[in-house]
């Protein structure tokens, strides 16, 4: 398979000196779903900040990056203030590989439809999450990247969110990207189209 995603060597590093938080990544992200998984300042964050291009590597080549990529934050203060659905509309009309029926579907299995017509603010941290989750799910972009996916999910959401991922593990055009400490129980025996362990040294 072509990858979505490719790059050599690549690293990052703070300014003022001390030792690189990330050095010497090979990433080859492949249709499928690819966990990224580390310890808490392991660099996932960062590294998926670099995958998305908004920010810099301080080492290394990025070779390819995909045409369509789907990154948003639903937690960012910045979007208190806009009305859900609205939220949503937005993200649709950036994306012109987006799935009416898909977002319908994942609408209903994360309970959303109540809370479409209130403002961000008023929503649950676990509820802007599943919004975003909707969007990832619809957004038809190349490559989707979610931190944390499953953190302050109910239990139903959980399950949800599990069977998108497994859906999306067997896709033949869409690459997905998730970090998370390991792997999420919901997911086990779901197959991998790659494995990114930061606790572990590049080979």
């Amino acid at each position: 398979m072509t990858p979505v995603f490719e790059a050599r060597d690549l690293g990052f590093a703070f300014e003022g000196g001390g030792p690189p938080l990330l050095a010497g990544l090979q990433l080859r992200l492949l249709p499928g779903l690819t966990l990224l998984q580390g310890g808490d300042g392991s660099g996932k964050t960062t590294l998926l900040r670099l995958v998305a291009g908004t920010l810099a590597p301080t080492a290394g080549q990025v070779l390819r990056r995909p045409d369509r990529l789907y990154a948003d934050d639903p937690t960012d203060p910045a979007d208190d203030g806009s009305l859900a659905q609205a939220w949503l509309d937005a993200r649709r009309a950036r994306h012109p590989g987006w799935d009416d029926a898909t977002a319908q579907q994942l609408i209903q299995g994360f309970a959303l439809a109540e809370h479409l017509g209130k403002r961000l603010e008023m929503l649950s941290t676990g509820s802007r999450r599943k919004l975003g989750l909707v969007a990832a799910g619809a957004s038809g972009a190349d490559l989707t990247l979610l931190d944390n996916p499953f953190a302050a999910l109910d239990a139903p959401s959980s399950r949800c969110l599990a069977q998108l991922l497994a859906d999306a593990a067997l896709g033949a055009r869409r690459a997905w990207l998730v970090a998370d400490y390991a792997l999420p129980p919901l997911l086990a025996g779901v197959p991998l189209a790659g494995l990114i362990d930061l606790d572990q040294p590049p080979r």
